[in-house]
């Protein structure tokens, strides 16, 4: 048989064309042409972040950072020969932040393309905005006694804040709200529990939601008690070049009462950098939320899968690009996936931010560059959630059958009344739970073989007429009541 010829590729690569496009699209084009998703495909879920978590934003806080900085040592007289500025003068400082734009961040990137150093092009791009204050005199005052991790970290904990406060812990607690609701709405929709996948004690739906809020509700106290700190005080935290040039100054109560002006806890112990523990303790926080709503996913998903819950079509959209019947669960799907990504990421912050060579590395200022993604993914599948269940029915009718199906999860409920009984002295009530073991494991017992059972065994006449009114539906003990914990 003759060899094929070699044949070049049908398909173009189109590599070129598209990185062109990308220069000059806009709108949805823009959103198919973005490397990352999360400034493509998901856009508009993750947008809310942008004004916290992105390179701009940073910007603008170490502007803000290096504004209200200049103003607190003209305030408070920290150099001599600098005192209080004019109100007008500091509202016009402000204006610098207040006004950062789209014009703002290119200059930044001019700058910075000089000097080759982020925080250095804020300095700069501060100071040539101080002669039209009338300020031009104090230029020297900018970034005075800083490193640029002392700008950095008070920056970051500011749009970490913020974001976490406005973004993210606002969408959180409204997903946990919606579930808590539908806990409430279903506090006494009896449901078959499954332990080891296999027929157990009878439970209600709405309990079930209810340790689901529970339990991302705690986690969600627990983020909202973070502790942001900050630090400002030089090169290797000792305000060595503060004391060498101001050695008046109480420089500790001005660092001190500085990042406690900005909303910040004041970190009194640092290196040159602040140390991120705080950091990763919110990390960790946020990846244990983050799993436990992934495991809400796969269990909303296997509830679907058995038909507990049907989903409600979208009008227009497409399960199945083949099997036009289809309903896919696709919103819990996408949430798992970027739950995964988001807590991976999370992770891998949280292990890295607290480990610093010596007195500094810059292994912390690549991974933090990252915050937004990994917060982007969580928010991302948050949204997910929240339309999944918006678009679920509770089917009580396949939940019902289920529990008729399995009467012999009464079996708990037989043996231990047959305890009770033998220790109030009734006879014959040996071997009670060999005895439900040998009638129901493995084997399929109908309502008649349960209450005939039930009725030869003995029992007293309240006894058994307790059992004999006991259902699956109606043996969930407290079930609907333990919802009220949920407040």
């Amino acid at each position: 048989m003759e060899a094929m010829a070699d044949s070049p590729s049908r398909i173009p690569s189109g590599r070129l064309s598209l990185a062109a496009a990308g220069e000059t699209a806009g709108g949805p084009a823009q959103n198919r042409i973005a490397l990352g998703p999360l400034d493509g495909r998901y856009r508009p879920a993750a947008a809310p972040l942008v004004d916290y978590l992105s390179e701009a934003a940073l910007n603008r806080d170490r502007v803000a950072v290096e504004v209200e900085w200049l103003i607190h040592l003209t305030r408070n007289s920290v150099l001599p020969g600098a005192g209080p500025l004019s109100p007008e003068q500091e509202e016009g400082l402000r204006k610098i932040v207040t006004e950062f734009d789209a014009a703002s961040v290119a200059e930044l990137a001019e700058i910075e393309a000089v000097t080759v150093h982020d925080v250095k092009a804020v300095e700069y791009y501060i100071g040539r905005r101080l002669e039209s204050l009338g300020i031009k005199n104090l230029t020297p005052m900018v970034h005075f006694g800083c490193t640029s991790e002392d700008v950095n970290n008070l920056s970051y904990a500011l749009g970490i804040k913020g974001a976490v406060e406005d973004v993210w812990l606002p969408a959180a607690r409204a997903l946990v709200g919606q579930v808590a609701e539908m806990a409430r709405a279903n506090r006494d929709v009896a449901m078959l529990s499954r332990t080891h996948g296999q027929p157990a004690t009878p439970t209600s739906l709405g309990k079930e939601l209810a340790v689901i809020a529970h339990r991302l509700g705690r986690q969600l106290d627990r983020i909202g008690r973070t502790e942001y700190l900050g630090k400002i005080n030089g090169a290797t935290g000792t305000y060595a070049a503060h004391y060498a040039s101001v050695p008046t100054a109480d420089w500790q109560e001005v660092s001190k009462s500085f990042v406690e002006g900005l909303g910040l806890t004041w970190n009194p112990l640092t290196t040159q950098i602040e140390s991120h523990d705080w950091q990763a303790e919110l990390y960790a926080d946020m990846a244990r939320f983050n799993r436990i709503l992934h495991n809400v996913c796969t269990d909303i998903w296997s509830y679907i899968s058995i038909g507990y819950f049907a989903q409600i079509p979208v009008a227009g959209a497409t399960g199945s690009s083949t099997m036009p019947h289809k309903v896919n669960p696709i919103r819990f799907e996408n949430a798992e996936a970027n739950l995964e990504i988001s807590s991976a990421l999370l992770d891998t912050l949280g292990a890295t931010l607290v480990t610093s060579r010596w007195q500094r590395d810059l292994t912390d200022s690549s991974s933090q560059r990252n915050i937004g993604v990994a917060f982007g993914h969580s928010l991302l599948a948050i949204s997910n959630v929240a339309k999944g269940l918006e678009r679920l029915d509770v089917a009580e009718d396949v939940l019902a059958a289920d529990l008729d199906t399995n009467w012999e999860v009464l079996a708990e409920a037989i043996q231990m009344v047959m305890r009770a009984e033998a220790i109030a002295g009734v006879e014959g009530m040996d071997n009670p739970y060999e005895r439900l073991k040998d009638l129901t494991r493995g084997h399929r017992v109908d309502a008649a073989r349960m209450k005939e059972f039930v009725s030869g065994l003995g029992l007293s006449a309240d006894a058994e007429a307790r059992l004999l009114a006991l259902t699956p539906a109606t043996y969930n003990g407290i079930a609907a009541d333990l919802v009220e914990h949920l407040g």
